[in-house]
């Protein structure tokens, strides 16, 4: 099963005032194993970066002017993340209404809320009362997150990708063994090889046998 953890950044918080996508990070997941393959972009997000939200991601308007649109990055975005693709996501409805917004702006097809798998409602479900930010999540599961000195699609998206699998249940000590692996190390192993067991009775046996049938009147059984 192929999975995508995706995580964006952003010029504010309301794509319909005008705030555009500046940034998009995804990891790639098989049976819920990091394949090491990824996507990452910087985007021109066309205006001026406000200065609350270059404090949050450290993006300025001059390093963001020599990137691409985002109009020049959606096919190759869209061939990544796949038509169906499950999506996982910090706080979905966000980065779903960004890039939808930007979707919209080029006449294409919306990424429906159905394909999202937000790890925010995974967390409060899972922990009611405690927070549900990402670097709370990583202090709670023992992830490294020294990194995050700002946020950082990619970066997040990775430290995601350790945090849903937390979430799901931990990954399993063996998980990364492949089957054909499996198959071969079963076959390397040299089997056990035991003396047949003799299930015959002894004289001794026998006799004891004998003389407790003596003790019981009209056993069903003799011999």
């Amino acid at each position: 099963m192929r999975e995508i953890v995706l995580d964006t950044e952003t010029t504010g918080f309301r794509q319909n005032d005008g705030d555009r996508i500046v940034e998009i990070g995804c990891v790639e997941l098989v049976n819920h194993v990091a394949t090491g393959n990824s996507y990452h972009q910087y985007i021109n997000p066309e205006r001026l970066m406000p200065e609350g939200a270059f404090k949050v991601h450290g993006l300025s308007s001059e390093f963001l002017a020599d990137f691409p649109v985002f109009a020049k990055i959606m096919d190759q975005f869209i061939e990544f993340i796949g038509e169906e693709t499950p999506l996982i996501i910090h706080n979905a409805e966000f980065d779903i209404g960004f890039l939808n917004a930007e979707l919209k702006l080029l006449n294409k097809p919306m990424i429906p809320m159905s394909r999202s798998v937000d790890t925010v409602r995974m967390a409060r479900e899972k922990f009611p009362g405690s927070p549900a930010s990402l670097d709370a999540l990583c202090r709670r599961f023992s992830i490294d997150n020294t990194g995050r000195t700002l946020h950082g699609a990619l970066l997040d998206a990775q430290l995601l990708s350790e945090v849903y699998l937390e979430l799901i249940g931990g990954r399993q000590p063996d998980f990364e063994m492949t089957s054909d692996q499996q198959r071969d190390n079963i076959l390397a192993s040299k089997p056990e090889h035991r003396k047949p067991r003799v299930f015959a009775s002894s004289n001794i046996e026998n006799a004891a046998h004998a003389e407790f049938l003596k003790k019981i009147i009209n056993p069903i059984w003799i011999n």
